[in-house]
């Protein structure tokens, strides 16, 4: 008997009066729990409903909207999981919920370990001996089940020793030289180094964050100690970074898109213009010819602009020459522009994502059944487009022209019937004269095997921005949202590469100081490869 049942009071009165108090407790307690669902509910269809706002005009209210509220849910399902007591339904080999007592909640999905990710094994074993009859135990099988364990952080010192030595025979003293660090003179080791900026610039932790987390490991680090080391690694890997950047921008299909970003401008502050912050531009440039089984590696470059100027596009793009997927920003328009010779610099190509969410907003909103069969039409060029994905340019060219060929010509001709049968001036005329104003840009996918059906790639490319918006509310300066663009040019590159950026990078920062700088292309993410043992011996 527990310790509770044992001190319930006898008298069945006091029983039925204690019975009473504890179901009107478990009717207000379920009456909180269904209003926080319907809130759950309500923030989640509101946070959808933002996320499609944003991808039609920009709008940085808007976003910051969607940050907030995503931050809402979060407390809200944190809070509804700490009074939940039915068992997690994630792990696989955990005993399994009695009947009914999960119902109507959404199963989670359970972690998934990479197999690179050490184990150990703990066996509990019952002996040699039953513990009922004393007889010898035989084995026929084991329960396995797997606890995700999380080994702690440390810093620790690490002590160059090189000893002085005289030689007896003609007194000449021998010393080791000092190995080189990535900071000349700094106590930072690669590995640290790599940590604090992966930490700030892809896991997106200020750096006074930083600096209580090294506290309570035992080292007091200094915020501006902190500042230099990002900056001075970052010196030091600028070399490698242009080479990305030199070899992203030479190729002769790129996604491209931008998002804003809060700029501090203490000029303006001085000036008594507002708080001070102004908006400036991220640019994402990716190269990515997985999806057609190209041979360039994948890899990003980011570029921070301090305003939406069409200059700074001409001037990322001057170099590059061939086809670009984008939005519709205006600034590209000169790009598509015949030259003097009647050669083009960039062909255009459209992201159908973007029309199609232009006709699911209006769906959304208003229930339109012409809207609806846009999206219809528009889904079935994407059902093909899955049918075809990681298979070469040439049947890809070939699978679109016998099959999306067709669908996107009728797409085009029922878009101009329709634009005859509705208000000119609505939001769903808007979206057909949208597609049918870059129409041949719309169609460059099926001409070439190349050209993706969407510009989600670049898209994907800026999602690191607004996760990082969440924890900033804006960059320091220009020249520390420049610092922003080039560290993330070489994290997201090394990620997209299929790397551990901060692995890779301790790597890199211990080797480049002493590589040649005419072989620096064997760092670059597609290149490298770890050193052994014996090599990291050796060096």
């Amino acid at each position: 008997m527990s310790a509770d049942a044992a001190i319930l009071p006898e008298d069945p009165a006091l029983l039925k009066a204690m019975i009473a108090v504890l179901q009107a407790e478990n009717a207000r307690m379920s009456a909180t729990i269904r209003a926080h669902d319907q809130l759950v509910q309500t923030l989640r269809l509101r946070i959808a409903k933002l996320k499609k706002q944003a991808f039609g005009k920009s709008s940085e209210k808007v976003e910051r909207e969607i940050e907030q509220l995503e931050l809402a849910l979060e407390d809200l399902l944190i809070a509804a999981a700490e009074g939940d007591t039915t068992p997690a339904a994630e792990d696989e080999a955990a005993p399994a919920a009695p009947a009914g007592a999960t119902a109507g909640r959404k199963p989670r999905r359970r972690p998934r370990v990479s197999d690179a990710t050490p184990r150990e094994r703990r066996e509990l074993d019952p002996g040699p001996c039953c513990p009922d009859c004393g007889g010898e135990l035989r084995p026929v099988g084991e329960d396995v089940s797997e606890i995700l364990d999380m080994v702690v952080a440390q810093l620790k010192v690490l002590e160059i020793a090189r000893p002085k030595k005289s030689c007896r025979r003609c007194e000449k003293m021998v010393q080791a030289p000092a190995p080189s660090r990535p900071i000349p003179g700094s106590m930072a080791s690669a590995a640290l180094l790599a940590y604090v900026l992966v930490s700030k610039f892809d896991d997106h932790l200020p750096l006074y964050r930083l600096a209580e987390i090294f506290a309570r490991m035992g080292a007091d680090i200094p915020d501006s100690t902190l500042v230099d080391w990002c900056g001075r690694a970052m010196k030091v890997l600028k070399p490698l970074i242009d080479r990305i950047e030199a070899e992203i921008m030479a190729s002769d299909l790129l996604h491209a898109d931008d998002t804003p970003i809060r700029v501090l401008d203490r000029s303006l502050r001085d000036r008594g213009l507002g708080k001070g912050v102004k908006k400036g531009r991220i640019w994402a440039y990716v190269r990515d010819q997985r999806p057609w089984a190209g041979t360039a590696p994948p890899g990003a470059v980011y570029r921070f602009a301090p305003d939406w100027k069409e200059e700074h596009v001409h001037e990322h793009l001057q170099k590059t020459e061939g086809i670009l997927q984008a939005d519709g920003y205006k600034g590209y328009a000169k790009l598509y522009d015949p030259g003097p010779d009647g050669a083009v610099q960039l062909r255009e190509a459209a992201c159908w994502a973007h029309l199609r969410r232009d006709f699911h907003d209006i769906w959304t909103s208003t229930g339109s059944a012409i809207a609806r069969e846009a999206l219809d039409r528009i889904g079935a060029l994407y059902d093909i487009e899955r049918s075809i994905t990681g298979q070469p340019a040439d049947v890809r060219r070939t699978t679109r022209q016998e099959l999306s060929n067709p669908k996107v010509e009728a797409f085009r001709a029922w878009s101009e019937q329709q634009l005859t049968r509705i208000p000119g001036k609505g939001d769903l005329a808007r979206a057909f004269r949208y597609g049918l104003s870059r129409w041949p840009s719309f169609c460059l996918f099926l001409a070439d095997g190349r050209v993706a059906i969407d510009n989600n790639p670049a898209e994907r490319a800026l999602r690191p921005i607004g996760i990082g918006r969440k924890n900033w509310l804006f960059a320091g300066a220009d020249t520390g949202a420049e610092t922003l663009a080039r560290a993330m040019t070489i994290i997201e590159t090394a990620k997209m590469n299929g790397l551990d950026p901060q692995a890779y990078l301790a790597d890199v920062l211990d080797r480049i100081n002493d590589h040649m700088i005419n072989r620096i292309d064997e760092l670059l993410p597609w290149n490298w490869a770890p050193r052994t043992a014996p090599q990291a011996k050796a060096a």
